[in-house]
Parts: structure tokens; sequence; C-alpha cells
């Protein structure tokens, strides 16, 4: 029997456009405020990275606030659209008033403007836009096909979104007068593309009636469970060992995802001396994950385990990490690009299998301990995501204060040169082993069999 189908090609085509909108600020912010902030504005980086870390504990609490306001929303436009739609407008303003910092403002001033606009624009009006637009997924369509095809189109928007980004950025501030005024102008560009699209993202689909809920509602009424407290929650995630793990990975993941972030445009710049490289090299990250995501169910299901295809990938992508090492050292731009590339795609099986290495983990509890508690246990992603990404984000600016960074000045010491080489490339490689060995010991699919071979002997 075929499975109802929801969506016509432009409805998929416009829900996948609403990761281009959001990349117009995520993709803006994330990669160039620290270069706005230290080498146009003159502030400093330590102060910096400690407001982004804090700001990033604050994000985190709001996820909860803003999911549950969007499964008690009954509008017009359904429970998610019209926190997509009016979130956007923050998200606008905000992300041109960050990085519009007046200059007459005394020191102490622009650190608490900065914070201001930066917490809302993240905290507060990205938080609502994003988790809506996520939930769309589920609210637009019940086809899990439909849903796989939305999340890839999606991707392929994000990355195409960062790769413009990346080559445009840099020359686009010089072309429009450089400085803070050129800042200002990309930051305006930015904000209008990303209130256009989103706006024809969200008005382009319809969101399934709740009738299409009913099946869902009667299976979910005929087998209640048990609310745990959050200190049994809590005490039950922590005594999985695989929990801690998968958690780990996630964190010290999106800590090497900040560092390079954050640091690529200052890598270009001061170690390459070219910062419009940051487009190719921004390519040569992104396309090799969208190659990896074709291939790795394949690959899966004939290694019969997520952890072989995942561990040897990862060890492969620690071996090409150290010929990109070689090659970064050299500044041999073709061998790096290429050594990016290949250790990508091995890299790239992680990203396609994380949300079933949690599924298998949330069914290691139930097998161990008996509680469902599968929506708990991907809070994992979530949690990574912030305390990763927030760590990462505040690294780089207390990295470069450590090693004596001076955003004014026309050329930097060897020892400013140095360490954001090592954030680019050298600690990433690190972090790159300490995941594969983490992956080595995830061999939650395999104690998972054993236990249901135990079961059916009883």
């Amino acid at each position: 029997m075929n499975e109802k189908k929801y969506l016509k090609w432009y409805h998929k085509l416009a829900y996948g456009a609403g990761d281009l909108a959001s990349n117009c600020s995520y993709g803006l912010v994330s990669t160039f405020i620290l270069i706005y902030l230290t080498n146009t504005m003159g502030m400093n980086s330590a102060i910096i990275g400690t407001l982004m870390l804090v700001s990033k504990m604050l994000d985190g609490i709001t996820d909860v606030i803003f999911g549950t306001l969007i499964d008690h929303t009954k509008s017009k436009l359904g429970k998610a659209r019209p926190w997509m739609l009016y979130g956007q407008l923050g998200v606008s303003a905000c992300l041109f008033l960050v990085f519009a910092i007046p200059s007459g403002l005394s020191s102490t001033m622009q650190y608490v403007y900065f914070f201001v606009f930066y917490t809302a624009l993240n905290a507060i009006f990205y938080t609502a836009n994003g988790i809506a637009y996520s939930t769309l997924t589920a609210l637009i369509t019940k086809n899990p096909n439909e849903r796989v095809q939305l999340g890839s189109i999606r991707f392929m928007f994000a990355v195409v979104t960062n790769i413009v980004m990346g080559y445009a950025v840099m020359g686009g501030v010089e072309k429009f007068g450089g400085g803070a005024a050129g800042w200002r102008m990309i930051a305006l560009i930015c904000a209008l593309i990303g209130l256009v699209v989103n706006t024809i993202s969200c008005l382009a689909v319809k969101e399934v009636p709740e009738d299409e809920n009913e099946v869902e509602k009667i299976v979910v009424e005929k087998a209640p469970e048990e609310k745990l407290g959050f200190v049994k929650t809590a005490k039950l995630l922590f005594q999985n060992k695989y929990y801690i793990m998968i958690l780990i990975i996630y964190i010290v993941y999106y800590i090497m995802s900040g560092l390079t972030q954050g640091a690529g445009v200052y890598f270009m710049t001061y170690v390459m001396g070219d910062a419009s490289l940051l487009g190719s090299f921004s390519m040569m990250k992104m396309f090799p994950v969208i190659i990896a995501l074709a291939f790795t169910p394949a690959l899966v299901k004939k290694c019969g385990s997520m952890q072989k295809v995942n561990f040897w990938g990862y060890f492969l992508n620690c071996v090409f990490s150290v010929f990109y090492l070689v090659a970064a050292m050299k500044k041999n731009v073709p061998m790096m690009l290429l050594f990016l590339f290949i250790k990508g795609v091995f890299a790239g099986t992680l990203s396609g299998t994380l949300n079933a290495l949690i599924a298998e983990i949330s069914a290691y509890t139930y097998k161990t301990k008996n509680v469902h508690m599968d929506g708990t246990m991907y809070s994992c992603s979530s949690l990574g995501v912030k305390v990763g990404g927030g760590i990462g984000t505040a690294a780089v600016g207390w990295l470069l204060a450590l090693s004596g960074f001076d955003g004014t000045a026309a050329v930097q010491s060897s020892g400013a040169v140095n360490m954001i080489f090592a954030m680019y490339v050298t600690i990433p490689l690190a972090i790159g082993v300490i995941i594969t060995v983490l992956l080595g010991m995830l061999d939650v699919e395999k104690k998972n069999k054993e236990l249901d071979a135990l079961k059916q002997k009883a």
C-alpha cells in the first residue's frame, strides 16, 4: 500500500529554502562576528568569548520554553508557522543591530550593547524561528519518506548558503566601503534576504489538520508512560554509559565546530594571507558530508554495524588530518583542499548515523531499566550543540587574547599566528582522535543484540 503524499515538489523546495534564510543570520554570526568585533570595533576577544558563552547558556534554557509555547499554540497559521514567520522579524532586526554597534558608545556600553542584541538574536528570535522551522517537518507531512526528503533539501540549501557567504562576505565588506559601514551593509543585505525567503518558505506550506494525528493519539492513549521526575530521569541517563559517551561526542564535536568556524576567517587572513580562501575551504568541508550521507545507509547495511563504519571512518579521517596538517604547515592550498575533502568524506558518515545511534542507546535503557525515555535521550543533541558550540566559540576569543592577538594591528605576532593555526588545524586533529576513541568504545548495537539473544533463550 502506497503511503499518502502531502507535498508537491515546490512545497519541498520552499520548505528547504527556509535554511537559506536561517543561514543568512547563523552563518554570518558564527563565522564573522568575532573578526568584526576585534578588527573593526577593537573589542577584547576574551571578554567577547565570555559574553558569548553566557549567552549560549541562556540560549539552551529558551529551547525548552519555545518548544512548549509552540506545542500550545493554536492559530489560523497553525502551531509552528506563526513563530517561524514572526520570529524572523526579530532575527533580521537583531542581525543588523549586532553588526551596527555605535562607535560613540563607551567601551563598557559597547559590550553591553553587543550582549543584549546577540542574546536577543540567538536565545529569543533565532531559537523561536529555528525550533518552529524544524517542527514543521513533522507538521506539514506525516509521510516518513517526505520528511527525509525535507531534511536533505534543507541541508543542501544550508551548504550552498554557507559556501556563498564564505566567498562573498569579506569581499562584500570591502566593496561597501570597508570598516563598520561595510559590515552594516552586509548585515542589512543578509537580514533582508532572510526576511523575504523565510516569509516565502513559511507561507508556501500548510500544516496538516489536527485530525490527521488521531491514529497517533490513540496509540499514545493505549500505552501511557510513567512520568519520571527530574532526579530519577537524570539518574537513569547517567547510569547509561552509552549516553555519557554520545553526550561527550556531541560536546567535543561542537567544540571543534565552534573553533574552526570562529577561527576560519582569522586563519585565512593571517596564516594563509588571503581571506577570500574561506569560500573554497567552506565548500571542501561541506560537500564531502553530502557524499558521505549518500552512501552511509548502504555501507552500514553491508558492515552490519554503525560502530564499525563510524570508527573506521573517523580513524581514516584522523590519518588524512595528519596529511592536512603537513600541507597546512607548507601553505600548500591545493593539497590542503584535497585532504580536507578526503577526510571530510570519511568523517561524514557520523552525521548520517547520530540519530540512529541515540535510538540504539535509548533502546538499551529500555532493555536494561524497562523505561522508555526516547525524548529525554535526544536531549544530548541539543545539550551538546549548546554547550559544545558555546565553549568552542568562547575558546576562540579566549585563545586569541591569550596569544596577544590585536585586531587593530596590521601585522600579528608569531604567537598569535601560531595560536590561530592551532585552533583551525592542530586542536581539531586532537579532538578527532578523542572522537575516534569514543566511537571505538560505543558498542551499544552489539550489547542490544546480546540482550535480545538472552531474552529469547529465557
